[in-house]
């Protein structure tokens, strides 16, 4: 007998939240698997830190991030050259964003982003690899809604802002100055 029910969904694997740190005094930033990387330049400002660095992937050339406490967001904007593009696609991590020494910063990723590009509706990305974490015990309830709700928040106030990011960072009283 021929079955019509639908192939299961293969399980997303699973890992334990991403951790970054920053170090403003080095010039570095250490990625999730310890590999230490230059950084051109921090900037601090009361709502988050910049960072600048040569991108390790081609066919990029520079990354520029934010992180952005108080929002629990990390957005970042690739380059192909180091003109700033016209049409810019922010890449937007929900987490945990701290300075824990002075001059250094940690960042632990929820799984959840968003990408957004001006004009259009924002996508929500990861939602999979976030239920599989709370699945796996890596993340607990209160994170995993907290991620959730975040995004969801960041995706809401992008759309209330005629689909455009800055707007509606804007609102909130923080500009970016990239590249």
């Amino acid at each position: 007998m021929h079955s019509t029910a639908a192939a299961a969904t293969p399980p997303t694997s699973s890992h334990r939240p991403r951790v970054e740190y920053f170090d403003l005094a080095d010039l570095t930033k250490t990625d999730c698997r310890g590999f230490v990387h230059s950084v051109e330049r921090y900037h601090s400002e009361p709502w988050g830190l910049y960072l600048m660095r040569a991108a390790d992937t081609p066919p990029f050339r520079y990354t520029e991030a934010w992180l952005l406490p108080q929002l629990s967001i990390r957005v970042s904007m690739h380059h192909i050259n180091a003109a700033h593009d016209r049409d810019p696609v922010y890449h937007i991590d929900i987490g945990e964003f701290d300075r824990i020494e002075p001059k250094r910063w940690r960042a632990v990723f929820h799984y959840i982003d968003v990408v957004a590009r001006n004009g259009c509706v924002p996508e929500l990305r990861g939602v999979d690899d976030l239920f599989a974490a709370h699945a796996a015990g890596h993340v607990d309830a209160s994170t995993a809604q907290n991620a959730f709700a975040r995004a969801t928040a960041v995706v809401d106030g992008i759309a209330s802002h005629e689909h455009n990011f800055e707007r509606w960072l804007g609102a909130r009283g923080i500009t970016l100055t990239w590249l």
